[in-house]
């Protein structure tokens, strides 16, 4: 894997981002030019601004300079709005007056596909690489920073207004993106920043994640990209967002494969592994989400709601219909709905009517129309219990009447600190009360209830799993393994010396002797206890099954002598003697459930574990979690309990529970090994990986070490 640098840091973009002074170089009073444009996007700038062409002594009454050099000082960015035949000689005189940052309208690079192109976009980053001048673009439509009203962009952009405390830092690789996002600004969302890096050949989206989570303006980071040149780099912007604890949400578009050409074209942005991007992300903190329509929405509910006080939500409505709606959708995103206990209950039973529910989801009745006591007191009773960490209410018409309930919302959110969310369930979307309703810090707005629950469900589950180191490796283990694959003979490491390189690692393998005639196979098998499997031990063939040299449940002597030489046909069939260590004999592992671990070391996002259910159940689920690695036993209890077939692991059937906790742990050790010796090796392969009740036992495993 390459040395990859940091994100960008805040002070390195800041004259970029949030300049003092601003020069347009190409600026025209030409209609429809894009420098006009630009210049007329700046009238809300409290900074200088300084259009610049030869051509003009004045552009719409602003003094219009004949070049940058006759500037009264550097600025802090240049926007260049010029043709690409004249970009770099600009570029080149911005480096050489110290101006802070570069904005870049030209197209035309590599988003083509054209080597030639390409490699222009290759010039551009040489250029400000290691200069003080950062680079957004090319190909990118501008850059909008509403907390000094500069609009630095030719397109259009909401006016600036003032700004909530729940702003919204928006980051993406489209300009019409981050236009069509912003405008959540009309219904009363507060954006911060709305930027788009184009091609990104300097400035990409992980310096503006990192930027942002830096930024004071902005209360949460909404990011949508197709794809990115270095994901680890991502991962990290990710890691410094949680650290300052600005939530990060996320829309990787690109995930068919029709998209990802589409993103080739776009930007010359490789759209990358999906699930990968979602390992490395969710990792770090970040919440993703699978549809562009939800980033606005969850970005603004994740900037108010803090960190949750509790592990359910409360339902309190006026509709049974709706009660039930919302029900299915809980259960959909794995929501909990908690019954209401103790003084919630008595509450509950207090002040609804017995033709009401007063249970989780609550229904008052309509009875709240003219009284509203009973919805007060029943949204209050679960505000205060520390077993709901928010209040779910709806918005089922809107009008004039229908908005005199919002102030016992805003009553019960300010006093009890915890977030309601509001479903706006008609369909006048824009309809009375929208602006008020969602000025308000306490409430979020979600016009589908997918989308509620589903941003319910990644707040809790990002706080569940917010990063926490894993427990380092002893010295020693970790250098004898480094020294045992550094040293291995062959490129492959069989069975027997991948479980020797794993066992130290806490990784239970099944015990085993290694027998090189049919009498040493046959007084293994009596030392070790019938029934024994026999496997052939060579580097050269690592599928044994396809091989056909494994026999399984050998009762006796007599069978053992016979498989052995049987094995050893079939061995020195797909090899040469000299590279057949000789042949396994294990002891028989009792059925049970089949799980597998596996790893690679993939050169754009790191070392990653896959696991989930072995045997017939991975060909019929296809049901595999992924993770980077090193990841904690909660990370990987917290995965598992998310596929598909979790309800295996507690037992079916009649079938005993498994061990999840220290299954959860064997894959936090592996996952270790895998980062541990990420440089060494590039795949593992852990399979199958036996669990019975309270014993977990790995049977076969793989070692390919970096070519």
């Amino acid at each position: 894997m390459e040395t990859l640098r940091a994100p960008y840091a805040h002070a390195a973009l800041r004259r970029l981002l949030h300049p003092a002074s601003i020069a347009i170089i190409g600026a025209s009073p030409r209609e429809g030019s894009f420098g006009l444009r630009t210049l007329r996007n700046l009238r809300g700038f409290a900074g200088a601004i300084h259009p610049v062409n030869p051509r003009y002594g004045t552009i719409e009454g602003t003094p219009c300079f004949p070049a940058l050099s006759a500037l009264p000082s550097p600025p802090d960015c240049a926007i260049v709005a010029l043709g690409r035949d004249q970009v770099e000689a600009t570029i080149a005189e911005c480096i050489e007056a110290g101006v802070g940052g570069v904005i870049l309208y030209a197209s035309g690079y590599a988003e083509t596909r054209n080597p030639d192109l390409v490699a222009l976009q290759a010039r551009l980053t040489a250029m400000v690489a290691g200069t003080g001048t950062r680079l957004l673009g090319p190909n990118c439509l501008g850059a909008t920073n509403y907390a000094i009203g500069a609009r630095m962009m030719f397109g259009r952009m909401p006016e600036p207004r003032p700004m909530d405390e729940a702003a919204i830092g928006i980051v993406t690789q489209s300009g019409s993106v981050s236009m069509a996002l912003a405008q959540a600004m009309e219904r009363g969302v507060a954006v911060s920043h709305a930027i788009p890096v184009g091609n990104a050949a300097d400035v990409g989206i992980a310096d503006l994640i990192a930027y942002l989570a830096q930024d004071e303006a902005c209360r949460a980071i909404a990011a949508v990209f197709e794809g990115v040149e270095h994901p680890r780099q991502l991962a990290e912007a990710a890691a410094i967002a949680a650290r300052a604890g600005k939530p990060l949400v996320i829309h990787k578009m690109a995930a068919s494969d029709q998209g990802a050409e589409a993103a080739l074209s776009h930007t010359g942005a490789l759209a990358g592994n999906h699930a990968a991007y979602r390992a490395i992300l969710e990792a770090e903190g970040a919440i993703l989400v699978d549809s562009l329509d939800a980033v606005m929405e969850t970005a603004r509910f994740m900037a108010k709601a803090g960190r949750p006080r509790g592990h359910g939500v409360g339902v309190v409505l006026a509709s049974g219909g709706f009660g039930v709606a919302a029900a299915d959708q809980a259960e959909a995103f794995g929501v909990p709905l908690p019954q209401p206990e103790g003084i919630t209950a008595a509450t509950l039973r207090a002040h609804v009517p017995e033709f009401g529910a007063a249970r989780n989801p609550c229904d008052v009745t309509a009875m709240a129309l003219n009284d509203g006591t009973a919805f007060e007191a029943s949204a209050s009773a679960f505000l205060a219990d520390p077993a709901y960490a928010c209040l779910m209410v709806i918005y089922p018409y809107a009008d004039p009447f229908g908005a005199t309930r919002f102030e016992a919302w805003k009553r019960l959110a300010a006093r009890h600190g915890k977030p309601i969310c509001c479903y706006w369930a008609t369909e006048w979307l824009e309809g009375e009360g929208v602006l008020s309703l969602e000025a308000e810090p306490g409430i979020a707005t979600f016009r589908s209830l997918p989308r509620l629950f589903a941003a319910i469900a990644a707040w809790l589950r990002r706080d569940a799993s917010l990063p926490e180191p894993p427990a380092p490796t002893p010295r020693a283990i970790r250098a004898a393994a480094a020294t045992a694959l550094r040293t291995a003979p062959d490129r492959v490491l069989a069975e027997r010396a991948a479980k020797a390189l794993l066992a130290p690692y806490g990784i239970p393998v099944v015990p085993e002797c290694l027998a090189r005639s049919a009498a040493e196979a046959a007084a293994a098998a009596t030392s070790l206890g019938f029934p024994v499997a026999l496997k052939a031990e060579s580097p050269d063939i690592p599928h044994k099954t396809e091989a056909g040299v494994i026999r399984l449940a050998l009762a006796d002597a007599a069978q053992v002598e016979a498989a052995f030489d049987a094995i050893m046909d079939r061995a020195l069939a797909a090899t040469s003697a000299d590279r057949i260590a000789g042949v396994l004999v294990q002891p028989m592992v009792p059925r049970g459930l089949e799980m597998l671990m596996g790893a690679r070391i993939d050169p754009a996002f790191g070392p990653l574990v896959a696991f989930g259910f072995g045997g017939v159940m991975a060909e019929l689920l296809r049901d595999t979690a992924l993770l980077p690695a090193p990841f904690t036993p909660a990370a990987a209890e917290s995965a598992l309990r998310r596929l598909k077939g979790a309800a295996l692991l507690d037992g079916f059937r009649g079938a005993p529970p498994i061990d999840v906790p220290a299954l959860a742990t064997i894959l936090s050790d592996f996952s270790r090994f895998v980062a541990d010796h990420a440089v060494e090796i590039e795949e593992i392969d852990v399979n199958p990986l036996i669990c019975t009740g309270n014993s977990i036992t790995a049977v076969d495993a793989l070692i390919v070490r970096r070519a």
